[in-house]
């Protein structure tokens, strides 16, 4: 029968959450994705602006996973293009996050810098990085106020470490946020250029999304018209998958990214109109160990 991986493709993972959590891999991970057809695409595909494709490659590699640069696609890619696409070349765009962000932005033609009082910049770019503090965020705050176009790599509110979960950029762009009433653009998951840009970079659309967090990773296969596989080794549970609308679901649930490599349950599918979401899945997933469920909206 044919594997669930053999419907498409790409796939385009998330990370933090559905490979590994911080330095740590998750159980199984690279063996469930070392079995790949070399005519499928593996795009690894992360809304964490803190890293270059690079170093996110590396890490991957010395995680036991086959990953090169060129397969790894960021938010802070995402949203330098973002800003490319609004404003004129040599623009100051005003860094709130790593140097790899700013790497980006002046990759794109764009200039990074870090202070309002420096140069009045054009746009503000917001990614995650351990190191922000409240100095960085009040730069950004008074270029937003003077009309600085905002520009945020991701709105996740958490992030997956090895102790739990993390504020993740989300909560620091709630912040800016709450001190600007402006809302930024969004370059990651959900919203589409991220995606878009994974799909480019590809060379199909047909391809599986397959991530831990129903709000960025399902949320934003929706958004392109995708069909999408939530794995439960992250962020999101069965009872947030139960409170979803019909129209919100993934395609697949699966334990584990393991049940790539098997045939997904077709006779036994999960109906939302049923009632009892989570339970039924939940039932499935002991019924047929290994395998995805699927779910009709």
């Amino acid at each position: 029968m044919t594997r669930l991986r053999d419907r498409f493709e790409a796939l385009l993972l998330d990370l933090d959450g559905t490979l590994y959590r911080g330095s740590a891999v998750i159980p199984g991970a690279p063996e469930a994705l070392s079995g790949a057809d070399s005519a499928q695409s593996l795009m690894y595909v992360t809304n964490n602006a803190s890293r270059s494709a690079a170093a996110v490659a590396a890490h991957l590699s010395e995680l036991g996973f086959l990953a090169g640069a060129d397969q790894v696609v960021t938010s802070a890619q995402a949203a330098a293009r973002v800003l490319a696409d609004r404003l004129p070349q040599g623009a100051g765009v005003l860094i709130v996050g790593a140097d790899d962000l700013a790497a980006e932005v002046e990759y794109v033609g764009l200039r990074p810098i870090r202070r309002f009082d420096d140069d009045v910049p054009a746009a503000v770019v917001q990614g995650y990085s351990p190191h922000i503090a409240w100095p960085d965020l009040a730069e950004a705050a008074y270029a937003v106020r003077a009309g600085a176009l905002w520009v945020a790599a991701n709105t996740d509110a958490t992030l997956p470490t090895e102790r739990g979960l993390a504020p993740g950029n989300g909560a620091m762009v709630a912040a800016l946020r709450t001190a600007t009433d402006v809302e930024p653009i969004v370059a990651g998951k959900p919203y589409t250029p991220l995606v878009e840009d994974a799909l480019t970079r590809a060379g199909t659309r047909s391809a599986l999304v397959v991530g831990d967090r129903l709000d960025t990773d399902i949320d934003g296969a929706l958004g392109v018209k995708l069909e999408s596989l939530l794995v439960l080794t992250g962020v999101s549970t069965l009872a947030d998958l139960g409170a979803r609308s019909a129209d919100r679901l993934p395609a697949y649930v699966a334990d584990s990214l393991d049940a790539l490599n098997h045939p997904v349950v077709q006779d036994d599918p999960v109906r939302h109109s049923d009632g009892g979401l989570a339970d039924r899945v939940s039932e499935r997933l002991h019924r047929y160990p290994g395998r995805a469920i699927p779910i009709i909206g």
